[in-house]
């Protein structure tokens, strides 16, 4: 009795609304007239782009292309100078932090934290957001489910600090994967990768897709993208230069224009994934007269 009085002191935990699924091809988040000024410079100007349930989409461009201010832009995480992005059919600004901790995820370039925490305590952080809801009992499945998908389970135990940069990115990723949000936003998830764990996170992303999520994705590989996305956005001096299918949007003149590199673009010949290999110069024979690099 004592215990029932003393609950009723304590402050009553604010009700969330919980995010229903969004149908496939639903609008999950969007971006409209986006302007974002950073030091003085227009980051990104004027920028609009929707994502979708069911769908992955994929950001790539330049260095400096505005593709990692879009995605926190996306997640609501950077306000924009002008513009408005929507998350689930409200300004982003609507959301209360722990509301719009239940409808995206998102994880950065770099994961760092200042305590060793073992890594099963990382990925379950990504549970916080359902601490007090309805979906709380989710937890325990929720976090073997993201260790297992991202092959961390054998250093569960390890110290976060002591891992690898590509242990820390597939852990970080874990934590995102644990949160089962409905809005992915990964921004360079494959960067410290090596070629297994690089296909690893993609399949993870379409398999995500698969099950309904939308899911944005910073990467620089354009092979990754034309293999993995189903649409992909090319961005260019703060602006889209070009957003579709990836058969359509990784056209030979436009990423060479984009990238100021000369590349080809031609179709696998056995999946018609387009490929993207640079055009480099051909040596030329050295004049018998010029001087060599190596000693007689």
């Amino acid at each position: 009795m004592a215990f029932v009085r003393l609950r009723a002191l304590l402050p009553r935990r604010r009700t969330r609304a919980l995010p229903s699924p969004a149908a496939r091809g639903e609008l999950v988040a969007e971006a409209r007239g986006l302007r974002v000024a950073l030091g003085g410079r227009a980051v990104l100007d004027g920028v609009g782009i929707g994502v979708r349930a069911g769908e992955v989409l994929a950001l790539v461009g330049p260095n400096g292309a505005g593709k990692s201010t879009l995605l926190a832009a996306l997640a609501a995480d950077l306000a924009p100078s002008a513009g408005e992005v929507r998350i689930g059919g409200r300004p982003a600004g609507d959301w209360a932090a722990g509301e719009l901790a239940l409808r995206r995820a998102v994880l950065p370039q770099a994961a760092a934290l200042s305590f060793p925490f073992p890594v099963a305590e990382v990925v379950r952080m990504g549970r916080a957001p359902w601490a007090g809801t309805g979906r709380e009992d989710e937890d325990e499945a929720a976090v073997a489910l993201a260790m297992a998908a991202t092959e961390v389970e054998a250093f569960a135990g390890r110290p976060f600090s002591a891992l690898s940069g590509g242990e820390r990115a597939r852990v970080a990723l874990a934590r995102v994967l644990a949160q089962r949000t409905g809005l992915l936003l990964l921004d360079e998830p494959t960067a410290a990768l090596d070629l297994r764990h690089q296909e690893l996170v993609l399949r993870v992303c379409r398999e995500r897709a698969a099950a309904g999520d939308a899911v944005v994705v910073v990467l620089h590989d354009l092979g990754l993208a034309a293999a993995h996305a189903d649409r992909v956005a090319v961005l260019h001096g703060g602006r889209i230069a070009a957003d579709g299918p990836p058969s359509e949007v990784l056209d030979a003149e436009v990423l060479s224009r984009v990238y100021r590199q000369p590349v080809e673009v031609f179709p696998h010949p056995r999946t018609g994934v387009p490929l993207v290999v640079p055009i480099r110069a051909t040596p030329s024979l050295k004049p018998d007269n010029s001087p060599s690099l190596t000693r007689s």
